[in-house]
């Protein structure tokens, strides 16, 4: 014992430490040798090396623990002293930050509807039936309903599939005129080059008393919209199908990869498709009390003008946080 003492006394490491402990308490190591031994002797004599053995393992227990400790407080110590920093040094190398991609454009989207009289309005992420379907136009069993792949509850609440329910309960808590936007994540079963679970959106809404708000006032502020946020791109509207506007339409802008000469990008039809609107339904008017009111609607998913932007081609790449990605859009 006396040679394991002056070994734990010497010693100047961790690593070496741990080496001893396993001589001593190893499975093959000195104690487990000497407790073995007892099976060998009887009576008295067994009972005397078995207390002798068992003071030894307490005394080596509690030596390697003050050694380890002293070793610990020394390492803890040095280390502090290396990776010391002065934090009142001058540093005019600091790496710049940026903005993610996604919250960039969100904020670029919302400052131009903003400045054209836009309020911003918010809702919650988990909603019920009516306020994300039936309100909306998509009564249960509406077939339009499969194009939402809806994450539900065992409640009946569901996450909502897009920000509608905001506008909703914002024509349910307001009368008119209401000039607002609504953005937000939302939540579908989808996950692919284009798709993912969860993504984000923004979705205004117009509701003047009367007729005063017609197809022609929803053209000129979404090509307005569009050419702030693309450039001098060409605009068109195609006849389209959604059940809380009639008519509906989706926007097309020329591509801006090839000016409208057609490519890959745009599936060589010289037209990328950016975003879906529309005269709002009298069944969503009558859903929420409204009465000879007139207005119209649009919705665009935020990650496809992002990609069409800063020409990202997979939209998951946007959400996995990889570094080499992100830092391409430092300021």
């Amino acid at each position: 014992m006396k040679t394991y003492q002056n070994a734990i006394k010497d010693c100047e490491s961790l690593e070496s430490l741990e080496k001893i402990r396993l001589e001593l308490f190893g499975k093959k190591g000195y104690f487990a040798k000497e407790f073995a031994r007892l099976k060998t002797l009887k009576g008295p004599e067994k009972k005397e090396a078995a207390s002798v053995i068992n003071a030894n393992k307490e005394l080596m227990s509690n030596l390697l623990a003050e050694k380890k400790e002293v070793l610990e407080l020394a390492y803890m110590d040095k280390a502090m002293k290396e990776q010391s920093i002065d934090v009142s040094l001058y540093q005019p190398s600091s790496t710049p930050g940026a903005l993610h991609p996604v919250t960039e454009t969100m904020n670029s989207i919302i400052d131009y509807f903003v400045g054209m009289n836009f309020s911003v309005e918010e809702g919650p992420l988990v909603e019920d039936d009516f306020h994300n379907f039936e309100a909306l136009n998509l009564p249960k069993h509406h077939p339009a309903r499969d194009m939402q792949d809806t994450f539900y509850f065992d409640d009946g609440m569901l996450l909502r599939t897009h920000t509608s329910p905001v506008q909703i309960r914002t024509m349910l808590s307001q009368k008119p005129p209401i000039r607002m936007i609504c953005p937000g994540a939302v939540f579908r079963r989808d996950f692919d080059l284009t798709h993912t679970p969860m993504f984000h959106q923004v979705e205004g809404l117009v509701v003047e008393s009367g007729k005063k708000v017609s197809f022609a006032n929803l053209k000129f502020i979404l090509e307005d919209f569009l050419k702030h946020m693309f450039g001098d791109v060409t605009v068109r509207f195609r006849p389209s199908f959604f059940p809380f506007t009639e008519p509906s339409a989706e926007a097309d802008i020329s591509c801006i990869f090839c000016k409208g000469k057609g490519c890959r990008v745009c599936s060589h039809t010289g037209w990328l498709e950016v975003l879906g609107c529309g005269v709002v339904d009298e069944n969503v008017f009558k859903a929420v009390g409204y009465k000879d009111v007139s207005g119209y609607a649009f919705g665009l998913g935020v990650e496809r003008f992002a990609m069409l932007l800063h020409q990202i081609p997979d939209l998951r790449s946007l959400f996995e946080g990889d570094i080499r990605l992100l830092e391409q859009f430092k300021w």
